[in-house]
């Protein structure tokens, strides 16, 4: 594999790079296709390579010691997961699996690392996301301890809204979560989140059917969260 190859798949995180930016770095990548539900890597996995979303949809989960599934991401396509573990060598934090099927590319650590240390741009793409979600986790656990259930789905529909770009009366979100999804996002559970969703259904806010789900009053949506 050489850099031509690697930076053909255009993917955000190497964006603006050049084949002489990857020059002298031995790069180790291949690509693998997911059936629905397989696992990428488990939780507490002693794997350490970088993986990229080429296509598909993938949850990355925490599972509790009483079984309860706590989603914590949902990745865009091109995104990058698996960092964590690459950068530290210690074993998988969450579990990653193919909600649909997919395909993903996976960067060898040693790979990975040469890149982190050797050029500037990754360096500084890498660090700035770890903070970004270092702020995300933070305020998901402001939320947690200070709003009711309903405020949290509101907050949590307004996001996914903003994150696909459809924050506006009106617009669709294709492929959305389901309401299990929702609630170990939230830190609720499925029932409640039903409860909530119906609610905002009844006021007008939204239009909710299976995996979609229609902004009719983004006004609405965002007093929900209030």
């Amino acid at each position: 594999m050489n850099a031509e190859q690697l930076l053909s798949y255009n993917l955000p995180l190497f964006e603006g790079l050049s084949p002489a930016d990857l020059s002298g770095i031995n790069l180790n990548f291949s690509e693998q296709k997911l059936a629905a539900w397989q696992t990428v890597f488990d939780q507490q996995d002693p794997s350490f390579d970088l993986y990229f979303l080429l296509s598909g949809s993938i949850l990355a989960v925490f599972w509790t010691d009483e079984g309860r599934e706590i989603v914590f991401s949902r990745f865009p396509e091109g995104a990058y997961f698996g960092e964590l573990a690459a950068l530290d060598g210690i074993p998988r934090s969450l579990a990653v699996f193919a909600k649909t099927e997919a395909r993903v590319l996976s960067l060898k650590r040693d790979s990975f690392l040469a890149m982190f240390n050797n050029v500037p741009l990754v360096r500084d793409r890498i660090t700035q996301q770890l903070v970004a979600r270092i702020r995300t986790l933070t305020e998901r656990n402001m939320e947690m301890t200070t709003m009711s259930v309903e405020q949290r789905v509101g907050t949590y529909l307004l996001r996914l809204a903003a994150e696909h770009g459809k924050l506006a009366s009106g617009a669709v979100i294709n492929n959305a979560p389901t309401h299990a999804e929702i609630a170990g996002s939230i830190g609720a559970n499925r029932e409640m989140v039903s409860r909530s969703v119906s609610k905002l259904v009844k006021r007008g806010a939204i239009k909710s059917s299976r995996q979609r789900i229609e902004i009719l009053d983004l006004d609405a949506l965002s007093e929900s969260s209030t």
